[in-house]
C-alpha cells in the first residue's frame, strides 16, 4: 500500500457493456467477476475502475489517485464465504481504515478497541444473557435466566407504554395456510427468505415471516365503522426468515427473532395525527433506554410503486410533518421508498457514536387493497383504510445486542437481572447477611448472595466481573450497627448507611427507570 500511494496510481473509470466485460473479465480468468456481471440483465452497462494493473467493478466515485490517501492502517483479516453462502467457496477479506488525518484515524481506532471490548458476544456468554449453539442451530437464540429477566423487564415496561398509549395487544400463531401467503404476495415477493413448508393435513403451511397477514385477519373477522378506528394493535411476535449461515451475527442477524410489531389502521383524515403520535411515542420509550441522538429517513416513492400518487403524497407529507413537529433531522432519500409505501427509519447513536437502523413506521398501500380491507364511512359507504406498520425496537433480539453494547454489560438497575448481591466479610456476619438479604428479596428487588468461605476482595472481584449495579458489604461493623456498606460501579464505597432508606432509594430507582444510580 505505501508503494502504490508513492505512485500515486491514478483512478481510472471505464464503461463496457455487460457481453464486452463477460469476454474481457473472462479472458483474464476472474471468475468471480464473471458471476457478478452475469447476474446482471442483458443490455447492462458496466462501470469498471482501473489502478495501475488492477481492475474492479465499482460504481464509483473515487479520489483521483492513491497518493491522495494519507492515514490509514490494515487492521485484521477474516475467512468470508462468497456471496455469504457457506456453500461457496470460503475467500479471505482484508479489512483496512482509511481517514484524511491521523487524529480521526486514532480516534476510529479507540474506538474500535472499545466496541470490541463491549461487544455483545463476548459479553452474551460472560454474564450468561444467552447462547447460540449448532445442536440447536444457526440463528437461533436460547436465552439464559439472566437474559430471560432483562427481556421480561423489557417486554413488561413495552406493555405498560402500549396500554397508555391507547393500543390494544394481540397475539397471532407462528404457523399460517398457504393461501394466506398467496394472498399477501409473501410467496410471490419473499419465498426466498422462507422456509420450506410443512404438509399438514395435505396442504402446505409455513413458519410467518412477518405478523401482518395475521393482524388483517383479526380485522376481517368482523366488519368496521370509521367509528372504530383508529385500531392500534401491538404484538411480541415471533417471526422466522432464512438468512445464509455467512451473514449470521450474534444476535445482530438471526433466523428466529421476535418483533415488536404494531399496525395502525385508521381514515385518511387520521393518519397525519397518528403518525405523529406514533413518532412521539417511539422517541419516549428510546430515550428511557438512554439514546437521546436520533436520526430520521424519510424514504419517498419509487418507482412502479402501488397505489394512488395523491395517497403517497398524503403519507409522505404526514410522515414529514411528524419529524418537523418533534424537531428531529431529517434526510430525504427520494424514490428510496418500497413499492408499497412511504417510511420512516429512525436511527439511534448509542455511547461510541455508532448508528444503528431501529423503528420503522411503514404505511402500506399493498395489503389493504390485496385482502379488501374495508370500513363503513360516515356517508354510509365502504372505503379502503389506511394501514401503518411500525416496528418501534426493531427485534428483541437485535435490540438486546445494542443494548448489551450500549451499557457495556452494566445496565441500569431496572434492567439488570441481578440489582444487588449480598457479601458478607467474615463467617461471623452470615446470619446478618441472610437476614438483609430476605428483607431485599421481600421489597421486591432482584437479589443474590455470595456467602462463600473467601475473602472479601475475591467476592468484591467476582461480582463486579458479574456487572451488578449494588454490592452489599456487610462486616462486623455492620453487624453491630445494623446498618448496610455499598459498592458501586467505579469502585466508590458508601458505609453506615439505613437498610430501609437503601431499600426505599433502591425501588425508587427501579420504578423510576433511571439511567444512573441514586447513589452516584
Amino acid at each position: 500500500m505505501k508503494h502504490i500511494i508513492a505512485q500515486a496510481q491514478k483512478f481510472e473509470r471505464f464503461e463496457m457493456p455487460r457481453e464486452a466485460a463477460l469476454k474481457h473479465f473472462g479472458e483474464k480468468g476472474e471468475k468471480y467477476k464473471v458471476e457478478l456481471i452475469t447476474d446482471l440483465s442483458e443490455g447492462s452497462v458496466i462501470s469498471v475502475y482501473r489502478n495501475g494493473p488492477f481492475e474492479d467493478l465499482c460504481k464509483g466515485p473515487h479520489v483521483e489517485h492513491t497518493g491522495r490517501l494519507k492515514a490509514y492502517k490494515l487492521v485484521s483479516i477474516a475467512g468470508a464465504y462468497w456471496r455469504g453462502d457457506e456453500k461457496r467457496q470460503m475467500l479471505q477479506r482484508i479489512y483496512a481504515a482509511a481517514f484524511e488525518t491521523k487524529e480521526e484515524l486514532d480516534a476510529y481506532l479507540k474506538q474500535q478497541e472499545e466496541a470490541a471490548r463491549r461487544d455483545h458476544r463476548k459479553l452474551g456468554k460472560q454474564l450468561e444473557l444467552y447462547s447460540i449453539n449448532e445442536t440447536v442451530g444457526p440463528g437461533l437464540v436460547l436465552w439464559h435466566p439472566n437474559g430471560a429477566r432483562i427481556r421480561h423487564a423489557i417486554e413488561t415496561y413495552w406493555k405498560e407504554e402500549h396500554f397508555k398509549g391507547g393500543y390494544d395487544l394481540i397475539n397471532t400463531p407462528h404457523l399460517g395456510r398457504e393461501n394466506l401467503w398467496a394472498t399477501s404476495g409473501h410467496l410471490d415477493f419473499y419465498k426466498e427468505s422462507m422456509y420450506a413448508p410443512m404438509d399438514i393435513d395435505g396442504i402446505n403451511y409455513y413458519a410467518k415471516p412477518m405478523n401482518c397477514p395475521f393482524h388483517i385477519q383479526i380485522y376481517q373477522s368482523s366488519s368496521h365503522s370509521y367509528r372504530e378506528l383508529p385500531l392500534r394493535w401491538a404484538e411480541l411476535g415471533t417471526v422466522y426468515r432464512f438468512e445464509k449461515a455467512g451473514v449470521l451475527h450474534g444476535l445482530m442477524r438471526v433466523r428466529g427473532f421476535t418483533q415488536d410489531d404494531a399496525h395502525i389502521i385508521c381514515t385518511p383524515e387520521q393518519i397525519e395525527a397518528e403518525t405523529i403520535e406514533a413518532l412521539r411515542f417511539s422517541l419516549n420509550i428510546w430515550k428511557t433506554f438512554g439514546f437521546t441522538e436520533i436520526k430520521a429517513y424519510l424514504a419517498t416513492r419509487p418507482e412502479g410503486a402501488v397505489g394512488e400518487a395523491a395517497r403517497w403524497e398524503e403519507a409522505q407529507d404526514s410522515l414529514l410533518a411528524a419529524v418537523n413537529k418533534e424537531g428531529i433531522k431529517v434526510e430525504i432519500d427520494e424514490g428510496g421508498g418500497v413499492f408499497y409505501g412511504p417510511k420512516i427509519d429512525l436511527k439511534v447513536k448509542d455511547t461510541l457514536g455508532r448508528q444503528w437502523q431501529t423503528t420503522t413506521i411503514q404505511f402500506d398501500f399493498n395489503l389493504p387493497e390485496r385482502f379488501k380491507m374495508e370500513y363503513t364511512g360516515a356517508d354510509g359507504r365502504k372505503h379502503r383504510p389506511y394501514m401503518v406498520h411500525r416496528a418501534l425496537l426493531g427485534s428483541l433480539e437485535r435490540f438486546f445486542g445494542i443494548l448489551i453494547e450500549h451499557f457495556a454489560g452494566h445496565f441500569p438497575l431496572w434492567l439488570a437481572p441481578v440489582q444487588a448481591k449480598v457479601l458478607n466479610i467474615t463467617m461471623l456476619e452470615e446470619d446478618y447477611a441472610a437476614q438483609v438479604c430476605a428483607r431485599l428479596k421481600s421489597a421486591g428487588l432482584r437479589v443474590a448472595a455470595d456467602f462463600r468461605s473467601d475473602t472479601i476482595s475475591a467476592k468484591v472481584r467476582d461480582a463486579s466481573l458479574e456487572k451488578i449495579p449494588y454490592l452489599v458489604i456487610l462486616g462486623h461493623k455492620e453487624k453491630e450497627s445494623s446498618t448496610v456498606s455499598l459498592r458501586l460501579k467505579g469502585g466508590k464505597n458508601l458505609s453506615g448507611l439505613n437498610l430501609d432508606e437503601v431499600i426505599a432509594n433502591l425501588k425508587q430507582e427501579a420504578a423510576e427507570r433511571r439511567l444512573t444510580g441514586f447513589y452516584s
